[in-house]
C-alpha cells in the first residue's frame, strides 16, 4: 500500500519540478528581453547624441567650456560682492605662485608683434585683437537659452537666415567700434605730398596706397617685367 502510494506521488512530484523548472527558464527569458530592449533603447539614445555632436561646429566644446567658465566667474564675483569683497584680491588669492609665473609666461608669448608679413596675416591679427574685445552679454545668454532651449544651439539642419533680430543696444555698439576703427585708421594714414613726375598707376587715392605698399614689397621681383612691358620687349 505504501509503495504504490510513492508511486502516485512521484509523477506529480516530476510534474511540479518541471513546472518549476519551465517558470524559471520563462522568468530568465523575460529578463533577458527586457535587458535586450533596454541596450537597444541606450544604443537609440547614444546614437542621436553622436548625430548632434557631429553636427555641431568643431570648436563647440571649447566655446561651451568657455562660456560655463565665464558663468562661474560671474556668479564668484556676484558673492563677492555680496560679501563686500574685491572679487581680483580673492582670485589672486587662490593662484598658486607657480600657476602666477606660468600665466604670465604665457601671456607675453601670447599674439607677440611680428611686424608686416603680408595682407592676409595682417587681417588675421586685427581679426584676433577686435573678437578679444568682444565682451559676451552673460544675462541676455542666459534668457536666450531659457526661451529657446536646445534650439539656441545650432545644427547644419538648422535656418539661421532671418531669424535673429539684433537689439538696438547691439546695433548701436557695432557702429561706435566701427567708428573707432575708421578713427584710428585715419591717425595712421597721414597724406603724402603729390609727386607730379611719378607714374600714375592708380585710379583713386586708395588704389595709389595699395600700389605703393605692393611696390615696396614685392618691386624687386616685378622691376624687369615692368621695364620690359614699358620698352614693348617682354614675351
Amino acid at each position: 500500500g505504501s509503495s504504490g502510494s510513492e508511486d502516485e506521488a512521484r509523477p506529480g512530484t516530476a510534474a511540479a519540478a518541471a513546472a518549476q523548472k519551465r517558470e524559471e527558464r520563462l522568468r530568465k527569458f523575460r529578463e533577458l528581453h527586457m535587458k535586450r530592449n533596454e541596450a537597444r533603447k541606450l544604443n537609440h539614445q547614444e546614437v542621436v547624441e553622436e548625430d548632434k555632436r557631429l553636427k555641431l561646429p568643431a570648436n563647440w566644446e571649447a566655446k561651451k567650456a568657455r562660456l560655463e567658465w565665464e558663468l562661474k566667474v560671474e556668479e564668484k564675483k556676484k558673492e563677492c560682492a555680496a560679501r563686500g569683497e574685491d572679487y581680483e584680491r580673492v582670485k589672486l588669492l587662490e593662484i598658486s605662485a607657480e600657476d602666477a609665473e606660468r600665466w604670465e609666461r604665457k601671456k607675453k608669448r601670447k599674439n607677440p608683434d611680428l611686424g608686416f608679413s603680408d595682407y592676409a596675416a595682417a587681417q588675421l591679427r586685427q581679426y584676433q585683437r577686435l573678437t578679444r574685445q568682444i565682451k559676451p552679454d552673460l544675462e541676455q545668454y542666459e534668457k536666450l537659452k531659457e526661451q529657446y532651449g536646445e534650439a539656441l544651439y545650432p545644427t547644419s539642419d538648422s535656418l539661421l537666415h532671418g531669424t535673429h533680430v539684433p537689439s538696438k543696444e547691439g546695433v548701436d555698439r557695432m557702429v561706435a567700434d566701427l567708428e573707432k576703427q575708421i578713427e584710428k585708421r585715419d591717425k595712421y594714414s597721414r597724406r603724402r605730398p603729390y609727386n607730379d613726375d611719378a607714374d600714375i598707376d592708380y585710379i583713386n587715392e586708395r588704389n595709389a596706397k595699395f600700389n605703393k605698399k605692393a611696390e615696396r614689397f614685392y618691386g624687386k621681383y616685378t622691376a624687369e617685367i615692368k621695364q620690359n612691358l614699358e620698352r614693348g620687349t617682354a614675351v
